[in-house]
């Protein structure tokens, strides 16, 4: 790692930016063009357009480069409104995705939820109060899978910014509750993520994007999207334990960590471990004398857990006395096949019955279309995942990942996606086992920008040259502005995949992934910044654009 705090694999970027929309089309035919597996624009009208000729060449040379000839490339560009082919290449191939699985998910979420959909979070007790506040039993805190249980300003409007402490709900949450009288509590904090079947870790992830906040585990309660900060500072003297500040405080003893301070001419060297148990993150390293704070970020390995200690810690700062301990209480993990048997999604676990508890406090979320631009904008990950479960759980009463992926194909039959077309084991595309074929990502687009949602959905998008992790990757005057694309990076896999209006006044939407990039991943982006260039400065013509109106 370096002194920064950046690990050296390339992972999804995070950038930060302002909200900003294209123009919005009018909705065109619905016709779909054929696509044929060549290296060659299809169709008679793109072999006599100039422009898609231009842009052909543009796309060689950008693939042609020392570094980008090595990868393996699809694209496809299409007109937005007709559907009609301009350029493919590799289109009916499967490439794997990285983060433009976000577009699938949150799509599907706007579509099955609805831009407006709310998630709800409360604090619970089986039991009345006494008439001296005292609670005879545990207090719950209950998840429905809430991506925002954290201090992020939302809406987000043009930059990441947080406001209070990362305990910033919980406390509004502990407030809420004392104020209705509670003032002991005779029994455990629990927090309670058993709104999903206990399954923290989709397939196709690496043990080793389980320490970062990338990798956060999925949970119900989502408590600072299930990361902690580590700011690691200097000891008075070498040799010296360095010291830490963590947030949430109640993360502190979540993991170990063999911090020394070293020399001044030394610099900051860190290192992250498994270790056996069940806090298996070991941080380690060192910290020069009179060096700056150096600040870490890390995922949680329990977040209900850890959400239950917050929440106890913040209640006893309120004057609660609270006799218990802290707990986690999680559904039985989903039922998985087994040498070829495979369970149906009915006979997973079903959730157990809602009591009528007494709801001390209650928190809801902000609508989900601000989350999904959230989501969009920075990439990510956890948030997807709780997307696609929530899903779940309100179409078929069981919020596990694979009935999420089921619904998830039955979704894309209806954007007119073949079977077979988007191979997914998880929502955010860190899985390295995803498969998709461009086809598939331009078919639901296509789909998209002609739903009700579709403005909203395209508004979500990274725009280049502006904001999100787009912010500042095309930047030139005749490019920013003009495309909406989600981003996707993992190793070795680079992908942008959105929509795009042309200098000459084309709708496009285009996909173009990149995979087997030997390099860092320097090159491999800026042919695909190149691609998206050529898109707007040399396709559109007047004719054709005059046919617009």
């Amino acid at each position: 790692m370096t002194a920064s705090g950046t690990w050296p694999r390339a992972r999804h970027s995070i950038v930060l930016g302002i909200a900003a929309a294209i123009l919005f089309p009018h909705p065109g035919a619905a016709r779909e063009s054929s696509h044929r597996k060549q290296t060659r624009p299809s169709g008679p009208r793109a072999e006599v357009r100039p422009d898609i000729a231009r842009f052909r060449a543009r796309v060689e040379a950008a693939l042609a480069e020392t570094h980008a000839s090595k990868a393996y490339w699809g694209v496809l560009v299409a007109d937005r409104d007709t559907g009609a082919t301009l350029f493919e290449l590799n289109a009916d191939h499967y490439f794997a995705p990285a983060s433009n699985a976000k577009v699938f998910v949150t799509a599907f979420a706007l579509a099955t939820l609805g831009p407006d959909y709310r998630f709800h979070t409360t604090l619970e007790a089986k039991t009345a109060l006494g008439p001296d506040g005292r609670l005879s039993g545990d207090l719950t805190l209950v998840g429905r899978g809430d991506p925002d249980l954290s201090n992020r300003k939302l809406p987000y409007a043009g930059k990441l910014e947080r406001d209070g402490p990362v305990e910033k709900v919980l406390d509004e949450m502990a407030g809420a509750a004392v104020e209705r009288g509670l003032r002991e509590v005779d029994g455990d904090i629990v927090g309670d993520d058993s709104y999903f079947p206990y399954d923290p870790d989709p397939a196709g992830w690496n043990v080793g994007d389980l320490f970062f906040t990338f990798g956060a585990p999925v949970s119900a309660i989502a408590f600072n999207e299930n990361s902690f900060s580590v700011e690691v500072g200097p000891g008075t003297r070498a040799g010296d334990p360095a010291t830490l500040v963590v947030r949430p405080a109640a993360a502190f003893d979540t993991f170990g960590h063999e911090l020394t301070t070293v020399a001044s001419n030394l610099q900051p060297d860190f290192s992250v471990l498994r270790q056996p148990g069940a806090n298996f993150i070991l941080l380690r390293g060192q910290v020069p004398v009179a060096h700056a704070p150096v600040s870490l970020e890390f995922a949680m390995t329990e977040p209900a857990e850890t959400a239950a200690r917050a929440l106890k810690q913040l209640l006893e700062a309120r004057g609660v006395r609270v006799t218990g301990g802290v707990r986690a209480e999680h559904a039985p993990p989903p039922l998985r096949s087994v040498g070829g048997l495979r369970q149906s999604a009915s006979a997973e676990h079903a959730p157990r019955p809602e009591s009528n508890p007494l709801v001390l406090a209650e928190h809801v979320s902000p609508p989900l279309i601000e989350s999904i631009r959230l989501t969009n904008k920075i990439s990510q990950n956890l948030h997807a995942e709780l997307f696609l479960r929530t899903v779940a759980r309100e179409k078929s009463g069981v919020g596990s990942i694979d009935e999420g992926l089921r619904l998830e194909q039955d979704f894309l039959k209806t954007a007119g996606i073949a079977d077979g077309d988007v191979l997914f084991s998880d929502a955010a595309g860190l899985a390295r086992d995803d498969l998709v074929k461009p086809l598939a990502v331009v078919q639901l687009l296509r789909y998209a920008a002609r739903q009700s949602w579709g403005p909203a959905y395209l508004a979500t998008m990274p725009v280049a040259g502006v904001d999100g992790t787009l912010e500042d990757r095309m930047k030139q005057p005749t490019v920013s502005g003009l495309i909406q694309a989600k981003t996707g990076s993992l190793e070795h896999t680079h992908a942008l995949s959105g929509y795009a209006t042309t200098l000459a006044g084309e709708y496009l939407v285009f996909a173009i992934l990149g995979n087997n990039d030997p390099g860092h991943g320097r090159e491999a982006t800026a042919a695909l910044d190149r691609i998206g260039a050529a898109m707007i400065e040399t396709l559109g013509t007047a004719a054709h654009d005059s046919t617009r109106k």
